[in-house]
């Protein structure tokens, strides 16, 4: 047996991922669930080999005791601040106190190192708690992915397949990355079980413009697809103030603003990458748009 790492966020699509990544690589791998995770979670992950712990993820004496011995800690957790800056805080003070040498926070999104703060809520929570990593004594590492390209055929409204169109605010040339999930989670687990890696890492399955994705998506569906551009970047800010303020929604993870500020951010060019670190481990497969769209048309 492998490497001992510890993961927060199992039950989730990107953690379990990155659970079944890491089992491929001989690792022994702990989970620590929420205490009132449902038991067909908590048995799919036993059933894996994997060590699940219950217990409250904000007590970090109990983080701690499970978190001995473990050469990683990994954090997929996700939610509102509550779950990104306080149980965060909680495992990662946890595995402070019990000596683990690595971390990996739930960054897993667009670099946001260059982005204005305040205009962007769920990345200003990973910011803030970027800061307190980078306060602790332990050698982390956050992952950069850009947008998750598991969202193009899902809540990602830049492939309007009922209109044939590719929707854009003002550039149609701004390059965005893009990355499966199974990827970012093959990614992850090399990082994990790795002897030495820096702060920041950025990877990208694929960097696409809309006017790439034009390309790409009526090659993929045989059909011409055009263009839509649905306003300015001004435009689209004060769409997003409008949004929040007859429909706040501050209690939802993904309120319609926040996929908006998303949208901005990745329209405005500020969180283009320059150099990524996909080459790191050369084995991994990285999965392109093109490809990816392949995959969902032979699906359906």
């Amino acid at each position: 047996m492998g490497k001992t790492i510890l993961i927060a966020g199992a039950t989730g699509n990107l953690g379990g991922k990155i659970v079944d990544a890491l089992l491929t690589h001989d690792a022994n791998v702990r989970a620590i669930v929420r205490a009132e995770t449902e038991p067909e979670k908590v048995s799919a992950l036993r059933d894996k080999g994997v060590q699940v712990f219950q217990l409250d993820m904000f007590d970090k004496n109990k983080v701690a005791e499970v978190c001995a011995g473990a050469y990683c800690v990994v954090s997929a957790l996700s939610g509102l601040r509550e779950t990104v800056i306080d149980a965060q805080k909680a495992l990662l003070d946890g595995a402070i106190e019990a000596h683990v040498p690595r971390f990996i926070p739930s960054v897993f999104s667009l670099d946001f190192t260059h982005l204005v703060s305040g205009t962007n809520r769920n990345l200003d929570w990973r910011r803030e708690f970027e800061i307190y990593v980078d306060q602790a004594p332990i050698a982390a590492t956050s992952i950069f992915n850009g947008a998750f390209m598991d969202l193009l055929t899902t809540d990602m409204p830049l492939i309007l397949f009922r209109f044939r169109r590719i929707l854009y605010w003002e550039n149609l040339n701004v390059k965005m990355d893009l990355t499966t999930s199974d990827d970012v989670a093959q990614y992850a687990a090399r990082v994990a079980i790795d002897a030495d890696t820096p702060r920041h890492l950025r990877i990208a399955g694929d960097t696409v413009s809309a006017f790439d994705l034009k390309k790409i998506v009526s090659k993929a569906t045989g059909k011409q697809f055009g263009l839509f551009c649905a306003g300015s970047i001004p435009l689209l800010e004060v769409i997003i103030q409008i949004t929040r303020f007859f429909s706040p929604a501050e209690n939802t993870l993904y309120p319609a603003w926040q996929g908006m500020q998303y949208m901005r951010d990745m329209m405005q060019g500020r969180a283009v990458v320059k150099a990524h670190d996909n080459h790191r481990y050369s084995d991994i497969g990285w999965t392109s748009v093109e490809r990816f769209l392949a995959r969902q048309n032979a699906k359906s």
